[in-house]
């Protein structure tokens, strides 16, 4: 049987364990047979040309595999998935272009922060800005609302939480960015490729093109700039 491609959807995904259970029809009957997602094999199917790229598979992905006999000789397993779509995440990203508000709970996996959408229980990965308050063990599991980004590519899709909590020194730095007003900036560090600026503290950062001075700067130079853009993940400054 393992050189038949069947086609079967995931009803259940252990994202610590790299393990997914995919529900699919044989001869009439429904069964069940687990299957590894982990990113290693993603990259040996796309280096044998089997998928276009990899994918972060979530319950509800319409998949094709194949069944083997595990290296153990105990069981039947899925190899070679590659995903094909999955219609609850297409009906998120519409209802995302008119209503982008969700309800979910947040979750760690391997170290890493998702937020599982209480009706589809899609799993979201959340990328936290630098200079964001991280959630405590006591918020994990908890509801949160939350917008999805990137809904034009769906590999890339991920979950921004509403309710952020940023360091003082971020909210000081948006203030200093709408205003334009300079700020005195200490050189902590200097690169052929950058000269590395305490801008508030050493809690926001930034780097200046070396080009833009009219001598060679030292550590503990103060140098005076501008933010000229600032978003939660990145900051770039300019020569007041």
């Amino acid at each position: 049987m393992s050189n038949d491609i069947v086609q079967g959807k995931i009803s259940f995904i252990n994202h610590e364990k790299k393990y997914a259970i995919i529900e699919y029809t044989n001869a009439g009957k429904k069964k069940n047979v687990n299957g590894s997602i982990d990113e290693k094999i993603q990259r040996q199917l796309k280096e044998k040309g089997l998928i276009k790229k990899k994918h972060h598979f979530l319950v509800g992905d319409v998949v094709d595999f194949k069944i083997k006999l595990s290296d153990r000789g105990d069981r039947m397993i899925a190899t070679e998935i590659t995903f094909k779509y999955n219609t609850a995440l297409d009906v998120l990203i519409d209802k995302s272009r008119t209503s982008n508000k969700f309800i979910g709970y947040l979750k760690v996996v391997d170290d890493k922060y998702f937020v599982k959408e209480i009706d589809s229980y899609l799993f979201f990965p959340v990328p936290f800005s630098p200079w964001q308050v991280i959630p405590i063990e006591k918020e994990l599991n908890e509801q949160v609302t939350f917008s999805l980004e990137n809904i034009d590519k769906k590999e890339k899709i991920t979950a921004s939480l509403f309710n952020n909590v940023y360091i003082p020194e971020f909210t000081k730095a948006v203030r200093l960015s709408k205003s334009k007003e300079p700020v005195e900036a200490t050189v902590y560090k200097v690169s052929p490729h950058g000269v590395y600026l305490n801008v508030i503290d050493d809690k926001i950062q930034a780097k200046l093109d070396p080009a833009e001075l009219k001598e060679e700067a030292k550590v503990g130079d103060v140098i005076s700039i501008v933010i000229t853009y600032l978003s939660k993940s990145r900051i770039v400054v300019a020569l007041a």
